[in-house]
Order: structure tokens, then C-alpha cells, then sequence
């Protein structure tokens, strides 16, 4: 399984370094050292905080640190459903839930697994902007 650092694990949860760290330290995010003594992340349990952190709503500054660019989504994979043709892959990309079907044959290509890092692209026919209540 991948194990990521605090600055990486930070930009898919899109936090600051110094908030993963926290985190951490407060006993939310379970992580370990590796064998030059830096704090890392197991692949499994930053996606399980992922999950659990967009439930939250994110109260910490998690939506402020977040952009997409382009349409892309970096995130970390936090379910995969195969079923005999098709698939289901979950991305946790900061606060927000990306679910795509694909091939069953494209997620065993690429080696899909949860706790793995994964940029979802989205491309639309139609984008709906609504006006906010502030103008």
C-alpha cells in the first residue's frame, strides 16, 4: 500500500502542511515514521480521513486551501467496485465526492486500489452556474 508524506497528504486534502500535522498530533490521522524519520501517511487511512473530513463539512480550513484547475480533480481513491464489465471508482479530491464508471478492464490497466492518488477530469456538454445571494 502507498504511504504518502504531510506535505503530499496536504494537497489532497487541500490543508495546509501545518494542519495534516495537527491532525496528526491530536490523534485524528494515524501516521508513522519511515526510515529516514519523517512522519508519512498510510494510503488506506488518509482515505478513510478523507472520507471522514468532507462527512465533517470540513470545518477546518479544507475549503478555503481548495481550486480546481480545468476541470481536474486531484484526489485519493477511497472505493472501488468492480462488477463484471464495469466499475466504480470514489475520489475524495479535498471536500469534494468524484464517482466514475468505467471499464472493469481500464481500473485493472491502471491499478486502481483505494489509497492510491488519482486526478479525476471532468468534461461536460452542459455547466449550470447559479448567482449567489449576495449580489
Amino acid at each position: 500500500m502507498r504511504s504518502y508524506t504531510i506535505g503530499r497528504a496536504a494537497r489532497l486534502l487541500g490543508v495546509s502542511p501545518d494542519t495534516v500535522r495537527r491532525w496528526a498530533d491530536a490523534g485524528r490521522l494515524p501516521t508513522r515514521r519511515d526510515e529516514a524519520g519523517k512522519r508519512i501517511v498510510a494510503g488506506a487511512d488518509l482515505a478513510a480521513f478523507a472520507v471522514t473530513l468532507a462527512a465533517e463539512g470540513a470545518d477546518d480550513d479544507a475549503g478555503e486551501a481548495y481550486t480546481s484547475t480545468r476541470n481536474a480533480f486531484p484526489g485519493i481513491i477511497t472505493a472501488v467496485k468492480l462488477g463484471d464489465i464495469a466499475a466504480q471508482v470514489e475520489i475524495q479530491a479535498g471536500p469534494h465526492r468524484l464517482v466514475s464508471l468505467v471499464t472493469r478492464e481500464a481500473v485493472e490497466e491502471l491499478g486502481l486500489a483505494v489509497g492510491m492518488e488519482a486526478t479525476a477530469r471532468v468534461k461536460a456538454t452542459s455547466v449550470h452556474i447559479d448567482r449567489g445571494n449576495d449580489q
